[in-house]
């Protein structure tokens, strides 16, 4: 006689980052993009990722990937509950916490990106969506930005300077690691980028503004090409947001490692619509 393994889960932070390990089933019609993924199309693409996936909700499930459910049987009609979805509520109530994405978060993760794990919760009077994302922001922040860890080069035959590379790199992580501590103080979190938006190197809301980042290091490098670089790049992200963010105030933000030595980009930057900062101190962040 088999016995099947429970597998009890930790309670969810909000985000799915990775396919790798997930175990998935699908439940309602998947659509990415506009287009519909048949089920063996979204099960190839997980496994990709390095996902199993089942064709129905048993045990060991720790990802549902939920699709539209219109002329779907349903088997909770007042909620809009298919089987899968109230197996995936059932074990999240026994401790048991079982992800939910939508087919937008699958695309996240099939890209390799993370994605919001959605809330299972009753509609509103009159209907409405039974899984709803975080936040509003849904389609232009990504999951929670973190500094990464730099490591050194060794000694190579290349002919670039690992030396300057690696104190450049360290500086920018360090200037990002500093900047999600400080508007971690003011209580705003820090994202990275999804799939569809530009990837700027970091994003926050606050309010109805939406405030996007690029992070430059004057380590090691030409400060005035550096900040040219930078003015172009979140000039470009600023643009393309305000075609997808209707309804956002979008604010571009270039942020230095440290106070340039030229006064003059301060001012450059107040006349482009640039908010100009820098750490320690961030000012106007």
């Amino acid at each position: 006689m088999t016995m099947e393994v429970r597998v009890t889960r930790r309670g969810c932070e909000g985000w799915v980052h990775g396919l790798k390990g997930q175990t998935i089933c699908f439940t309602g019609k998947i659509v990415l993009d506009g287009e519909r993924m048949v089920r063996a199309e979204c099960a190839r693409r997980a496994r990709q990722r390095g996902a199993t996936t089942k064709t129905d909700f048993s045990g060991g499930i720790s990802l549902v990937v939920h699709g539209d459910l219109t002329g779907k049987q349903v088997s909770d009609q007042r909620r809009n509950y298919s089987d899968t979805l109230v197996a995936a509520e059932r074990e999240r109530e026994l401790g048991h916490h079982v992800h939910v994405v939508d087919g937008a978060g699958f695309g996240e993760l099939i890209h390799g990106l993370s994605a919001r794990c959605l809330e299972l919760r009753r509609p509103r009077r009159g209907g409405g969506p039974v899984v709803v994302p975080a936040s509003a922001t849904y389609d232009v922040l990504g999951a929670p930005l973190t500094a990464r860890k730099v490591t050194q080069h060794g000694a190579r035959e290349l002919t670039v300077d690992l030396d300057a590379l690696d104190e450049g790199t360290a500086a920018h992580e360090s200037t990002i690691g500093a900047l999600i501590e400080h508007l971690a103080h003011r209580h705003v979190e820090v994202h990275t980028f999804t799939r569809n938006s530009p990837r700027f190197d970091a994003g926050w809301a606050v309010g109805k503004e939406l405030f996007v980042a690029e992070v430059k290091s004057l380590t090691g490098t030409s400060q005035d090409q550096q900040i040219r670089l930078g003015i172009g790049q979140v000039l470009d992200y600023a643009h393309q947001l305000r075609s997808m963010a209707s309804g956002w105030s979008i604010r571009p933000v270039l942020v230095l490692e440290k106070q340039p030595a030229d006064d003059r980009w301060t001012s450059l930057a107040e006349a482009i619509g640039i908010q100009l900062t820098w750490a320690p101190g961030f000012q106007g962040v």
